[in-house]
């Protein structure tokens, strides 16, 4: 099939996920909009089912559901021929290629209607709208030019944060944006812009070169950035056609397909690690041999064309497999958990109000008085799961924070055989000369920062271990205190109406925890908005947002800004000047220089390990305590609602008589309005993963 083919079997498969998504999202909205206009009619009848907390979250989750968008990051070194990739996917000469790493932003390509592009500004300036040849005038400078600024460690745009290209492109207008990053090896400053995007993505494709194959940076990269994070990645291994020119006998088929096997064992060697999921290898379902510039040549002299022998069509199987079956079926699962759990507390509620409509008022407090006792259990569980949380945050901020500490002193030990692979690639003796010293400086300076930014990355895979177990640990306690909370409700519900209630052929509710207990699982994160930077991701929590990420710049800034400026005119500086040209050999020079630098660095790394244990540990600390606030608010308004539902008709009962056939009939009709509803968005789900879709 014809990559022309494919793209549209893509197309075809995005929309009709899309369509999905916006068709669960109204049937969502439907029912909070039905239990809303209930509620009010109900305030005026025998009371309000306490149904507030149900509405607002399944409001959000259709929202969240409506507006969201599938994000690619492409990452990689420089020269790799990531924008000429891009370029090639789209079928379009949008992104400049082969720009000079000092020019390169962060850009953002999402639909459009017109060809337009924003600039986004630091500390405030107010952003620039520009058309798109403005943009690539303005905003691209001459080889020559660029080549003195990296020479100098400038930067050409130095006030500029990202960019937003927007473009009138199908593959985009199907809720597809992708961001495209500067190289990875450009200045750590760039790669951090570029690696904090990471968590805010759907997929990550990295792009490798052939005739390139996993250098160190990459490597580095990879081991430090990806690895271990549960991220989604796609490993394009970009000019595999340029193979070819590097072999004696470019004709010589047998010495060809020699020379791609064994470059087909190095990148096996060194992306099976990322390619574990759950166990199982999906290497062949992730890594792919792309000719990027091949494709988009072919694709600007004809949009037909098949692609075939670029490694394009293949690659767009496994990208749609992905976007149209994996992460939309997530989507639409978690959609459909908050639906199914809205009813199931709607429902239990009119089975509640039901037999109670003609109870007269004293017979009524008489049965209320009766639960007390199992609303005072309510609170024990709250206070019970409270006292859980609390307990986990002071142990884990503490063990964190004391392998901060730990991992900061342990530098000293490590620090001179780790630091090796990091110095600078300008010649040692052509530092020492005029005009060179500040090229080495600088280069020095980049390389520590690169090596802090590795340590601190690796300490914070302890730091997520910490937490991951953390919230293991919580999410067990929650099913099990959600489990005695169902108990006790039961038991309310046998004291109120003389029988246990059933939703047995209405709808199979899968997790029959109540909704706290799911949310505090972290199974309803498409419900849930930010808590104080906390969000629910997956079966998890993105923690990182305000725990990882602050201390990574937090704590190697701190490293930097006590002794960077040390490192390049302090005692080290003068050291080296003193060993003479000639005094020693190179590698001896190196040495001294590392031994100098660690003599200098290991100074304040007993002032930094007990100045950042009390920061970090604050920061555990507030991961927590918003965790904590969300599930107790979530208990509360649980509790509150099952008391005022019985509050509220009490009131109704004492102010006027309630017409008893015509409220029945209403709240039975409530009832299954919303579990069509639901039924709706089961069939939906199931259409989606019963029927294939074009892979």
């Amino acid at each position: 099939m014809s990559y022309n083919a494919e793209n549209m079997n893509f197309l075809r498969d995005l929309d009709r996920v899309i369509k999905a998504r916006n068709q669960v999202a109204n049937h969502l909205s439907q029912i909070a909009e039905t239990i809303n206009k209930a509620e009010l009619e109900g305030a005026e009848i025998s009371g309000k089912l306490g149904m507030a907390r149900e509405i607002e979250d399944i409001t959000i989750a259709s929202e969240n559901l409506r507006k969201g968008v599938f994000r690619l990051m492409v990452l990689g070194d420089l020269k790799r021929g990531k924008s000429t990739f891009l370029n090639a996917l789209i079928g379009d000469n949008i992104l400049p290629s082969d720009v000079n790493p000092c020019t390169a932003l962060l850009t953002i390509l999402r639909y459009g209607k017109e060809k337009k592009v924003t600039v986004y500004f630091k500390e405030g300036k107010p952003p620039e709208h520009l058309d798109f040849a403005s943009f690539k005038q303005k905003y691209t400078i001459e080889a020559n030019e660029a080549k003195q600024l990296e020479e100098e460690k400038k930067l050409a745009f130095p006030d500029l944060d990202h960019a937003v290209v927007e473009y009138p492109l199908p593959l985009l207008e199907k809720g597809i944006e992708i961001v495209d990053s500067p190289g990875l090896n450009d200045t750590e400053a760039r790669n951090e812009l570029s690696l904090n995007y990471i968590n805010d993505c759907h997929a990550i494709l990295f792009v490798f070169r052939a005739v390139q194959p996993c250098t160190l940076e990459e490597r580095r990269y990879l081991e430090n950035y990806i690895k271990g994070r549960g991220l989604s990645v796609f490993f394009l291994v970009n000019a595999w056609d340029e193979i070819r020119k590097g072999i004696i006998d470019p004709d010589n088929l047998e010495e060809l397909a020699e020379a791609e096997n064994r470059l087909r064992e190095v990148f096996q060697t060194n992306l099976a690690d990322y390619c574990q999921v759950d166990g199982k290898n999906i290497y062949d379902e992730r890594v792919f041999e792309i000719s990027a510039l091949n494709a988009l040549r072919r694709r600007i002299k004809n949009p037909e064309d098949g692609l075939e022998g670029t490694g394009f069509t293949d690659f767009m199987n496994a990208l749609n497999k992905f976007l149209t079956q994996e992460r939309a079926v997530a989507q639409l699962r978690q959609a459909r958990t908050i639906a199914r759990q809205t009813y199931t507390r709607l429902h239990d509620a009119i089975e509640r109000r039901i037999p109670l409509l003609n109870e007269d008022v004293e017979e009524l407090k008489r049965r209320i008085h009766s639960v007390e006792p199992e609303f005072e259990q309510f609170n024990e569980i709250r206070d019970r799961f409270q006292y859980e949380i609390r307990g986990m945050r002071d142990k884990k901020a503490r063990a964190i924070a004391d392998s901060f500490r730990t991992f900061v002193l342990s530098l000293e030990n490590t620090f001179e055989s780790d630091f090796l692979r990091y110095q600078p690639d300008i010649g040692f003796w052509d530092s020492l000369q005029q005009g060179k010293r500040e090229e080495f400086n600088a280069a020095f300076k980049q390389a520590f920062e690169q090596y802090l930014n590795d340590k601190i990355s690796a300490w914070e895979l302890t730091a997520e271990g910490e937490m991951q177990d953390a919230f293991a640990q919580l999410a067990k306690s929650a099913a099990t205190l959600g489990a005695t909370y169902n108990q006790v409700a039961n038991s309310i519900n046998e004291k109120l109406i003389g029988q246990k209630l059933y939703t047995t052929g209405k709808i199979n509710t899968g997790d029959d925890s109540p909704s706290w207990a799911s949310w505090a699982m972290g199974f309803i994160s498409l419900a849930s908005a930010n808590v104080a930077g906390l969000v629910l991701a997956g079966a998890g929590f993105d923690w990182k947002k305000i725990l990882v990420n602050w201390i990574a710049v937090f704590g190697i800034w701190s490293f930097l800004s006590i002794f960077s400026i040390s490192l390049i005119t302090g005692p080290i500086g003068f050291m080296l000047l003193g060993l003479g040209v000639g005094a020693v050999q190179a590698d001896e020079a190196r040495k001294e220089l590392i031994q100098a630098t660690k003599k200098e660095f290991v100074k304040y790394l007993p002032q930094v390990a007990k100045e950042q244990w009390q920061p970090i540990n604050q920061a555990v600390k507030d991961t927590f305590d918003a965790y904590e606030r969300e599930v107790t608010k979530r208990l509360n308004d649980d509790i509150k609602s099952r008391k005022s539902e019985l509050e509220n008709l009490i009131e109704k009962k004492q102010s006027r008589e309630i017409n008893h056939e015509t409220e029945l009939e209403r709240l039975k009709a409530l009832d299954s309005n919303v579990l069509s509803e639901c039924r709706n968005i089961e069939s939906l789900y199931h259409d989606l993963i019963l029927e294939p879709l074009s892979v």
